[in-house]
Parts: C-alpha cells; sequence; structure tokens
C-alpha cells in the first residue's frame, strides 16, 4: 500500500543487541526461510510466544507486497491531482452523511479523546472507502516480508514484532487479510501501532481493528497520544498538523486529510 507512519519503538530497544547477528537481509525471496528461521531467534528475545512463533513459521515471502513497496508514485502527484485521484469529494460528501447519521458516535469520540469528527472521517474515508475495502493481503506475511526487504528493514522490524504479539494475543491470525504493506483495519494501522495504540471502543473485552468502534477509537487514542491538542486547528501551520504528519509522512496526504476534514466538519 501507499503509507508511511513514523516508526514505531515497540520493540527497538529489544532488538537491537541482536541486529548485529541477524541473518542478512534480502531484495529477492531466495534468502527469506534463512532470515525467518534467525528472525524467530531475535521475536523471541523480544517476548513473541509459541503462538507468534508459529505464525512467522507459517508466512510465505510477498511477492505483489514487494511489487507495491517498489511502484508508489501517488504521492509525487501534486496535491490538486492526488485530491482528485483519491476521489476527495466523494469522501467529503460520504463522510458529511455519515457524520448525520451518527453524530453521537463521534461526538463522544471527541469528548474522550479531543478529536473531531472530520479528522477521524477523513482518515477513514481515505485509508478503505469506509470499510469498502480493507486490502487483500495476508498481513503477517506482509509485515514478515518488508522487514527483511532490505529496502526499508529497520522500520518494518519493529511491525513485523508487533504483527507476532498480536497474533499472540489472538487480534489476528496468519489468515488476517490487510494492505499490501500490512496494514490491517478500517483505518489501516500498521501492526506496531495496532499494538501500541488499540483500544476496546466497545467494550467486548477485544482489539478488534476490523471493528469500526475499536478502529475509530485506537485512531483518535492514536493521534491524541502524538499530540493532539484538543480545540486548537490542524491546518498547516496549526498545532495539530503536525499530528496528522505522524499518521503519514507524504505532504499531499496531510494536506488533503487536513482540507477534507474542514470540510466534513463544516
Amino acid at each position: 500500500m501507499r503509507r508511511i507512519l513514523s516508526a514505531l519503538a515497540v520493540t527497538t530497544a529489544s532488538l537491537g543487541a541482536s541486529a548485529s547477528s541477524a541473518a542478512p537481509c534480502g531484495n529477492t525471496g531466495a534468502g527469506f526461510s534463512a532470515w525467518k528461521a534467525d528472525f524467530a531467534r531475535t521475536a523471541q528475545q523480544a517476548g513473541v510466544g509459541q503462538r507468534g512463533l508459529q505464525a512467522l513459521a507459517q508466512t510465505q515471502y510477498a511477492t505483489r507486497t514487494i511489487a507495491a513497496d517498489r511502484g508508489q508514485k501517488s504521492f509525487r502527484y501534486s496535491l490538486e491531482k492526488f485530491m482528485r485521484v483519491r476521489g476527495a469529494d466523494t469522501i467529503v460528501a460520504q463522510g458529511r452523511k455519515r457524520k448525520a447519521r451518527n453524530p453521537e458516535f463521534y461526538a463522544a469520540l471527541e469528548r474522550q479523546y479531543g478529536v473531531p469528527a472530520g479528522i477521524l472521517i477523513a482518515i477513514h474515508g481515505m485509508e478503505t472507502g469506509f470499510g469498502g475495502f480493507m486490502g487483500d493481503s495476508q498481513v503477517v506475511s506482509a509485515i514478515t516480508t518488508l522487514a527483511y526487504d532490505c529496502r526499508r528493514s529497520e522500520f518494518f522490524i519493529p511491525h513485523a514484532i508487533g504483527a507476532l504479539k498480536l497474533v499472540d494475543r489472538g487480534s489476528i491470525t496468519t489468515a488476517t487479510l490487510g494492505a499490501r504493506h500490512g496494514e490491517l483495519g478500517h483505518t489501516q494501522f500498521l501492526p506496531g501501532n495496532a499494538l501500541a495504540y488499540g483500544v476496546d471502543g466497545n467494550g467486548d473485552g477485544v482489539v478488534d481493528f476490523y471493528n469500526l468502534t475499536d478502529a475509530m477509537a485506537s485512531t483518535a487514542n492514536y493521534l491524541r497520544q502524538k499530540g493532539w491538542a484538543p480545540g486548537r486547528g490542524y491546518q498547516p501551520g496549526q498545532p495539530n498538523f503536525a499530528v496528522i504528519q505522524e499518521w503519514n509522512a507524504a505532504s499531499v496526504y496531510q494536506q488533503t486529510i487536513a482540507i477534507m476534514a474542514a470540510r466534513i466538519d463544516a
């Protein structure tokens, strides 16, 4: 997929000591099996349990993920073209209707986390078309492949560890589908972020990113924990725009979210 979130220190400290002895990354699938065997030791040292290790053993090199990672280009568009290609006007129109249908849901989230409806709805619409398409790639295989791939291995290793810990918790399985870069759920959390910021929004005892309430609460929690200041502005140059930048590193994405959110909340 297209997203590049800021890296978490999910397990980075615990991984540092073993990184020097790890099997080398690769740019093809040829060394993936050997790397997995070595990475299993790293994962175990980071606290991954038996279920997570079994999931790691079952992963397959995700060729579609590598193709998607090599082929990203939409973030090089102008703002105007990016908004047109991503259907900003449609997201705004549908987003206004979603807010109008369930205003108390979004108001409750804003009371708890300080994040306005427009931001959450804009992210939801941008990421998955309001849950219409949450991905067709196996999350654990995709994120593990990216951890192995030399292009951005250091960034993705903590998220691969996060995915395996989510398996341990029962939040996902090896069959769970998400985006090509391993993002999961309604708002496409990378697994390390899901592990760190996931919230049981509906109170059923499970953090499920494929449940709308949990996903929206988790997204609001992520933004608040990243420094969202309730009641402050979120357009470029305003305090909360820096938090949108934490969600996604592409400037056209950041600006589009800010523009759509303002229009949804207008």
